[in-house]
């Protein structure tokens, strides 16, 4: 993957913010034409488009027919972040989302998640139930705002950003320009 990459070849420290896509969605989802009724959105050349960046990417990619509030797994994600191992969630949040058009918005199955990268599944339930990284994700959402961030994935460093799923060279670009280091 292209981040990998860039955290291999540069002296950076790469973060994750949190953005607002499609906040107003409900806790058990709809359909993608729900999503985009009145759009003039072809969804069949919708998908073919990001089936192609992700075979790039070298990232499986299903044929979702629904959408997902995302902000519990977001406060999820910030939390497993905290926790020895826990980057992997990121991993499966995506699988579970994109591959196999699962609700990542219902806390069973962020439970269920979190046990499968080794996470304890009753501290997982508790930060779901407490909200206890509503203000991290909220803090994220801001600064998502604050950068004019419109899209995802948005790549931002030294105040400059682009947006979407750019080539290698170009984030290079964009790290380089930020005076970024490279690694020797």
């Amino acid at each position: 993957m292209r981040v990998e990459k860039l955290r291999q070849a540069y002296d950076v420290d790469i973060q994750t913010v949190h953005f607002p896509l499609h906040p107003e969605t409900p806790a058990d989802g709809q359909s993608l034409e729900q999503l985009f009724a009145g759009r003039d959105v072809d969804l069949d050349a919708m998908y073919q488009n990001m089936k192609a960046r992700m075979d790039e990417e070298g990232l499986p990619y299903g044929k979702r027919t629904h959408t997902y509030n995302s902000r519990l797994a977001q406060e999820l994600g910030k939390w497993a972040d905290t926790q020895d191992g826990g980057e992997a969630i990121h991993m499966k949040l995506y699988e579970a989302y994109f591959v196999e058009g699962r609700n990542i918005g219902d806390p069973d199955i962020l439970v269920e998640i979190a046990e499968s990268v080794g996470l304890d599944g009753t501290a997982a339930r508790e930060v779901i139930e407490e909200r206890s990284f509503e203000g991290a994700v909220d803090a994220d959402w801001e600064k998502s705002r604050q950068y004019g961030v419109t899209g995802v994935p948005t790549y931002v460093a030294d105040a400059k950003g682009v947006v979407g799923a750019q080539p290698y060279e170009v984030l290079e670009r964009l790290l380089d320009a930020a005076g970024a280091q490279k690694r020797n």
